[in-house]
């Protein structure tokens, strides 16, 4: 597996998933759909996938002496990896708008979404559509991703606009910490299971596809 991961970020990693991860940085715009940020590393992550089709990676991938499903765990863990450095810097860009930044006009009077733990939680959620809809559909074929990302897109801008509208709810107890935090804890308990049944579903439909 060890080896599989060093292909994974030498090789099938297009360099694009790497610099989108700069768009963690969006948490810091003031009257933003901050959001978006995790939409992008998402769309850094899909620009790899373009690349392993044109250079036909899942084959060589296959015809190494390793198991077809660890093939796509090192895709999956690889990507996760990806996720987890976005996300690392946005909760440390959110707890600065939280404590030294949180007096800074401009974020007093921001309309949209604050950076707080809720904001994590759909991060998370973005992250974890991305990985149900667009890696589980891709793995269907291990070639075509088109319809799996228009179906990413489509679901992860739904849940922009829904995180944006949340905390204009009168009764929504967007100022509450501790129901922030348990919002934050059920964003990764949604992470960590759905990241885990994809996984397990990619890797049995990979094994039954004829390459």
């Amino acid at each position: 597996m060890k080896n599989l991961l060093y292909k994974e970020f030498c090789l099938s990693t297009s360099p694009i998933s790497y610099i989108f991860i700069v768009f963690s940085l969006m948490v810091l715009i003031p009257g933003y759909p901050i959001l978006m940020g995790a939409f992008f590393i998402c769309m850094g992550i899909f620009q790899s996938y373009q690349l392993i089709r044109d250079q036909n990676d899942i084959l060589y991938s296959a015809l190494l002496p390793v198991r077809k499903r660890d093939v796509v765990t090192a895709k999956y863990i690889s990507d996760a990896i990806i996720q987890a450095v976005g996300f690392l810097i946005m909760c440390a860009l959110t707890v600065l708008r939280m404590t030294v930044l949180s007096g800074s006009p401009a974020y007093t009077g921001n309309v949209m979404m604050p950076a707080d733990p809720v904001f994590l939680a759909f991060v998370l959620i973005i992250f974890a559509e991305f990985n149900v809809i667009f890696l589980g559909g891709f793995f269907k074929t291990a070639y075509y991703f088109g319809k799996p990302f228009i179906l990413f897109i489509i679901a992860s801008m739904i849940t922009v606009g829904v995180g944006e509208a949340l905390h204009h709810m009168p009764r929504f107890p967007a100022g509450s910490l501790p129901f922030q935090l348990s919002v934050l804890a059920f964003g990764v308990v949604i992470y960590t299971v759905s990241f885990l049944l994809s996984l397990k579903s990619s890797q049995n439909r990979f094994e039954k596809i004829d390459l």
